[in-house]
């Protein structure tokens, strides 16, 4: 099935990889043991490292025992549009059925919140109900995104930095003065386009559906002439964000109740894929407190 990992306290992590690029199950091993074992969480967390994206089917936990086992990681942050649950602050409940039909946020390839200064270093998500057919998530290796880009195009987006905004994605439909509110509450931070992953070194290419312009690309190195400034722009931020389209970079999995799915936001996208109406979904979503991407 895949290879096997003997923890110090005698579990056996069973590990069998989806793609060559991303994407790995766990076998004989619960969230809810791990929220507890210092040891077996180590371990989960040497292979998302690896890995980017774990998978753990039949995970029947708690939400507190969720929850703490998200917060092994770091501490845990609620989202402002989206709600949580009362009592686990920072379990997002990412509830869709067919009155939610024509909210379409999470239908994009994006990385959580960067719209923050410091977006979400990773998150464990559960889906508590599964619709009967479709459904299924979609991640994406973004070290092998950018790594696989021609050479021309790494040296022209190696100092560029661009801005993400939760105005023009979670504020869109909103009337003009809540829109403004919240972006005054979450100014657009800038983040690099290429950014490092704090533990492991690789380069990431970090531009998704939150991206709405670079920053810095008006210079005499990349425009000749004022007019080469707005299509020049608009047409390299297109091709990086189509990076994340790429099949060979991604991993597609179909979400039952109680899958649980881990995933490292700081080298990864992911879209939600809404193909299940007029069934529900409903996933519930521990996000966990990052860096300042550099």
């Amino acid at each position: 099935m895949g290879k096997k990992y003997q923890t110090m306290k005698d579990t056996t992590i069973t590990v069998k990889p989806l793609t060559r690029s991303i994407g790995a199950e766990l076998h004989g091993v619960s969230i809810a043991e791990a929220s507890r074992d210092d040891a077996l969480f180590a371990e989960i967390k040497t292979l998302l490292l690896k890995h980017k994206v774990l998978f753990l089917e039949n995970q029947d936990c708690t939400r507190a025992e969720h929850v703490g086992f998200a917060r092994r990681f770091g501490d845990l942050e609620d989202h402002p549009i989206v709600g949580s649950d009362p009592e686990n602050p920072g379990l997002v409940r990412i509830y869709k059925g067919p009155d939610t039909r024509k909210e379409q946020y999470e239908n994009a390839y994006h990385c959580d919140t960067t719209w923050r200064e410091c977006p979400q270093m990773g998150a464990v998500l559960r889906c508590t109900e599964a619709p009967e057919v479709g459904g299924d998530m979609i991640w994406v290796n973004m070290v092998d995104a950018y790594n696989n880009l021609p050479d021309d195009i790494k040296a022209q987006i190696a100092d560029l930095r661009a801005r993400h905004s939760i105005e023009a994605s979670f504020g869109a439909a909103m009337p003009i003065e809540k829109r403004l509110a919240l972006k005054e509450q979450y100014p657009d931070p800038e983040h690099p386009v290429v950014r490092t992953h704090p533990e492991t070194g690789d380069k990431v290419l970090f531009v998704n559906a939150f991206t709405t312009h670079f920053t810095n690309y008006h210079t005499p190195a990349r425009v000749r002439f004022g007019q080469d400034a707005n299509p020049g722009a608009g047409l390299l931020l297109h091709y990086l964000i189509s990076q994340a389209y790429v099949p060979e970079y991604q991993v597609r999995r179909p979400l039952k109740t109680n899958t649980v799915a881990i995933w490292d936001n700081r080298c990864t996208q992911h879209y939600a894929v809404q193909d299940y109406w007029p069934d529900v979904r409903r996933l519930e979503r521990a996000g966990i407190i990052g860096d300042r991407p550099c």
